[in-house]
């Protein structure tokens, strides 16, 4: 039977983390959640996320590699995977489609299945819109990965995320299927709001734009540990230190080039909304 997986790494993510989750726990059959020791609440977050979902399996680790380690029993099995960002809010009601999908053995030809983005710049959640900018023709991050591809996949600095992927015959990196192809946003069984315009920490300064190490190339780079210094050096500075607004400005442009293609539009934000517990 195919099993679902959810595949979560977070650092300081507290302002839509537990959204995030409660979005897909009916979706997964297990969650995978690994927090690169947050200093906001994220880890009090999780912890009782944990309490409420049996399961949600969450650990603490200073190390991102952590998260792809919690995925290596599953290679080579019948499973889906997942991934989920603390700022990537999944539309529950279409991935409950998505999971009739599976069951039924379609996308198993595919190593990767590609859906819907809004990556939103506003958000008025008392009014249920949002505004942003689609994927296409900005870039599509949600993704669905087929470990029943694979015979091994080590190396990984994090989950899902390059490393040496051992492929079975028929598979590569690009056996992707592109469901933007064949269905619209509003009837995408797998489409989610990536607000990752917004703040997302109640550590984070009003109008900052975070970054990730891999949206500024690290990982593929090999700098990953030099990556690290360079964001433990900067944190905490005042928000007005030149090198942390430096390194903030390359996220910035980063994120702006990626995610601000084409043209600003606006649509319904309740479906995305709707399992809060508040």
């Amino acid at each position: 039977m195919t099993r679902v997986v959810g595949s979560v790494l977070v650092r300081n993510e507290d302002a839509y983390v537990e959204q995030a989750i409660r979005n897909v726990v009916e979706f997964c059959d297990r969650i995978h959640a690994t927090d690169h020791l947050s200093s906001d609440d994220t880890w009090e977050i999780l912890l009782g996320l944990s309490r409420e979902y049996d399961h949600l399996e969450i650990r603490r680790s200073r190390h991102a590699r952590a998260s792809h380690e919690a995925l290596k029993r599953y290679v080579g099995t019948d499973t889906w995977v997942l991934r989920v960002d603390g700022d990537e809010l999944y539309d529950p009601d279409g991935l409950a489609l998505m999971r009739e999908r599976l069951d039924d053995g379609e996308h198993r030809d595919v190593f990767r299945v590609l859906g819907h983005v809004l990556h939103a710049d506003q958000l008025d959640a008392s009014g249920g819109s949002v505004s942003g900018y689609l994927s296409p023709p900005s870039r599509p991050i949600s993704a669905l990965y087929n470990l029943g591809a694979l015979d091994s996949w080590t190396g990984c600095p994090e989950r899902l995320h390059a490393g040496d992927p051992k492929f079975r015959s028929g598979f590569d990196w690009m056996s992707v299927e592109a469901l933007y192809d064949r269905f619209g946003w509003d009837n995408s069984p797998l489409r989610c709001l990536h607000v990752c315009f917004l703040r997302r920490s109640s550590l984070d300064a009003d109008d900052s734009v975070r970054h990730n190490l891999g949206e500024l190339g690290t990982y593929r780079r090999g700098a990953l540990g030099t990556a690290e210094r360079v964001v433990r050096r900067v944190a905490g500075r005042p928000a007005g230190d030149p090198r942390q607004l430096a390194l903030r400005a390359a996220g910035s442009g980063w994120k702006h080039e990626k995610y601000r293609r084409g043209e600003l539009v606006i649509a319904d934000a309740s479906p995305f909304l709707s399992s809060s517990s508040a």
